[in-house]
């Protein structure tokens, strides 16, 4: 029998650079210097215009292994069996890095239905030749396709240079694979439905899309016999606004219902807790606005992970994980007693603050192109810097470089369409720069109100005041969640 190599002690050196690029988060400052050591100078940390070139010296490496016939986990002793297992899985993985990402475009553009993966034979069989068991070879599959989905989503939902942004995309990576990859790899990759995650941040930061990264990230079985993956990602992520359901409806779109389970209950009515598929994550937002009763039958179903339909006792399992979001101060709901103790705790396994834009451009003040590009792009299909620059130039003549942005970049993209359509964009009036009344006053004195903006700045006027949602309601005799809307709409 043969005996077992070591790794020479000039390749060891490469090895162990690439372990501790396979294990870096790609978001981090750390991984920039790291690439650059791997291509031999420096890359750009916002961009991967230096993969190909970084996958050829990988791959020469590995052709040179091959040559000698050690281009095999196999043939490696125990002391080096873990180290020679990263560099080739990083090997296959950046081979590819050009297909996965078609795939990934593919499956958005077919929706719920999983397309085939053409090219998955040939990625088993490398890594099948690389010393790699079959089951094995399966699950890598599915975490190579994991990886390179929550970079995509993390990357093209969330741009941005700004330090504040790529610490924000970091956070988000580590929240879809944990702090240590390695732990991740052998213990987590099919457990992570009991963490949840708790996103905070102003209206208009981003909370939507961050969230819709992390839930279009979870790990997807490959079943080998179809050729496919077992579901679409696509079909995996499912969102709920709370706060555009009054309070008797909450619980049937959250839990469901049985036909006659109450008034107008004509036919039974599956909720999106029972739609959660088992690789995807459901997305709560405005989870601040849910009542406690509701609070009670959700901290079930994160800790018991079961719940029953409005009108019946059978117990549901809920398969998922769970992400919830919101713009209202929870330190202050929770002292009020309007947002449960327990339920926070055990809503928050990880808590992220969406950065608002105004921290970005006070950062990182190209960031406002970048934004302008990425939005207008989404709207005619395509790059054009001359518009780019026609509109930008709009905006900054008219609100200056100093302007809060107070919607943020929801308010941002409506900005770039209002340029587009009349040239002009004159700004927002931010409540948080000046007095309420005096906002509330000028608004009026222009005669530019209609009922509900008159009744949404009376409503703010009250909250400003009294900083509860329950007081404004006794005042203008108006459901609370009503009243949170209008607040919501000044914000």
């Amino acid at each position: 029998m043969a005996s077992l190599a070591t790794i020479a002690p000039k390749d060891r050196e490469f090895f162990e650079l690439i372990a501790r690029t396979a294990f870096c988060n790609p978001f981090s400052e750390e991984r920039p210097s790291l690439d650059a050591q791997i291509v031999g100078h420096p890359v750009d940390p916002f961009s991967e215009t230096h993969l190909d070139e970084m996958t050829r010296v990988i791959c020469n490496r590995a052709e040179q292994l091959q040559s000698k016939g050690l281009a095999d986990i196999r043939k490696y002793t125990a002391q080096d069996s873990d180290l020679a297992r990263t560099f080739f899985l990083f090997e296959v993985y950046h081979c590819f890095c050009g297909e996965f990402d078609q795939l990934i475009l593919d499956q958005a553009r077919q929706g719920a239905e999983s397309v085939p993966v053409k090219f998955a034979g040939r990625l088993l069989e490398r890594l099948r030749l690389r010393g790699f068991g079959n089951a094995e070879s399966i699950r890598v599959l599915g975490i190579f396709y994991q990886l390179r989905r929550a970079f995509h989503f993390i990357v093209r939902g969330l741009i941005g240079r700004s330090p504040c942004m790529r610490e924000f995309r970091s956070h988000l990576w580590q929240n879809v694979f944990t702090r240590e990859v390695r732990v991740y790899d052998l213990h987590l990759w099919n457990r992570m439905e009991d963490f949840s995650t708790l996103l905070l941040g102003e209206t208009g930061t981003g909370k939507g899309a961050a969230a819709a990264a992390i839930g279009r990230s979870g790990y997807i079985p490959f079943d080998e016999k179809r050729g496919r993956f077992v579901e679409s990602f696509a079909r995996g992520f499912i969102s709920l606004n709370l706060s555009q359901f009054p309070e008797t409806l909450i619980e049937s779109e959250l839990f469901g219902h049985r036909k006659g389970a109450f008034t107008g209950a004509v036919e039974a009515h599956e909720g999106v807790l029972a739609r959660c598929s088992p690789h995807g994550a459901i997305f709560l937002d405005e989870i601040g606005d849910v009542p406690v009763p509701v609070q009670i039958k959700l901290l079930q179903v994160l800790q018991e992970r079961t719940f029953c339909p409005v009108g019946s006792h059978d117990s549901v399992r809920f398969r998922g994980r769970v992400i919830a979001a919101t713009n209202q101060p929870l330190a202050a709901l929770r002292n009020q007693k309007l947002f449960r103790e327990d339920f926070f705790y055990r809503l928050s396994s990880d808590m992220i603050e969406v950065p608002p834009l105004r921290q970005r451009l006070q950062e990182a003040p190209d960031e406002l192109s970048q934004l302008v590009e990425h939005v207008l792009a989404s709207i005619i299909g395509e790059r054009d810097r001359e518009l780019q620059e026609r509109v930008e130039q709009a905006l900054v003549s008219a609100l200056g470089k100093s302007y809060s942005w107070p919607g943020n970049v929801r308010e941002l993209a409506q900005a770039v369409r209002r340029v587009l359509l009349t040239g002009v964009y004159k700004g927002a009036v931010d409540p948080k720069s000046s007095n309420p009344m005096e906002v509330l006053l000028a608004e009026f004195q222009n005669l530019s109100l209609t009922a509900d903006q008159l009744l949404a700045g009376y409503c703010a006027l009250l909250y400003d005041k009294t900083q509860n949602y329950e007081e404004v309601a006794r005042r203008t005799k108006l459901d609370r969640r009503t009243v949170k809307k209008y607040v919501s709409s000044r914000q």
